[in-house]
């Protein structure tokens, strides 16, 4: 699969395809999943207060404005912890959730069978919108730096396009996690620690290294 990734100067992305062993209807999530969303829980990431700064920083960068219902996806799973209210999905976004959670990194992941190439990361074109939920509402992500296929953009740092979110027969899936060169270190940290989570269920996990535009 390739990937071409536009010049950014705070993007670190992190390109994960993933092969399930099963359908996401068709398997277990995380046995301990209730237990990282608890307050009590012990990962291997710190989620210092500059992350959610220099994560808001990286959104900016194309004019966008990463507050309100716009803030990164990232800090929505902080305060949904917080709120008790965190449950499972299905074991892909579990496994994004977990990583996302505690390393403060928004990670955006959507079914490639649903998608058609050619793929890309790049700045959104002014008045650029797509649904994110199943009930139609929309989001404009002019200049956000985001995911695209062949159709136009389908993930994002803030919200993923409901036209290439996973379902219940999803077995290939396409990560990327939205790291900031202002953070040395902490995309690669990410993905071992969220590559780790999704190998325990029996995915197969391969990096992708992205093409320059």
């Amino acid at each position: 699969m390739n990937i071409t990734v536009d010049e950014h100067p705070l993007l670190d992305p992190v390109l994960l395809l993933v092969r399930w062993p099963a359908t996401m209807g068709g398997m277990d999530t995380l046995p301990e999943l209730d237990a990282w969303f608890s307050e009590d829980a012990t990962p291997p990431l710190d989620r210092p207060e500059e992350v959610k700064t220099v994560v808001r920083d990286l959104l900016r960068h194309g004019g966008f404005k990463p507050s309100g219902r716009s803030k990164p996806a990232s800090e929505y799973l902080v305060k949904a912890a917080e709120r008790g209210v965190m449950g499972s999905i299905n074991p892909a976004v579990d496994c994004c959730n977990v990583a996302s959670l505690w390393s403060g990194l928004p990670i955006s992941v959507v079914d490639v069978n649903k998608g058609t190439g050619p793929w890309k990361i790049g700045l959104a074109e002014p008045d650029t919108i797509y649904v994110f939920n199943p009930s139609g509402q929309e989001i404009n992500i002019s200049g956000l730096i985001s995911l695209f296929d062949a159709d136009g953009p389908c993930g994002g740092p803030v919200k993923d396009s409901q036209r290439t979110k996973t379902h219940d027969g999803t077995t290939l899936t396409l990560s990327v996690i939205w790291g900031t060169r202002a953070l040395p270190g902490r995309s690669e940290s990410t993905a071992e620690w969220y590559t780790a989570l999704m190998s325990g269920l029996g995915a197969q996990v391969e990096r992708i290294t992205p093409a320059g535009p």
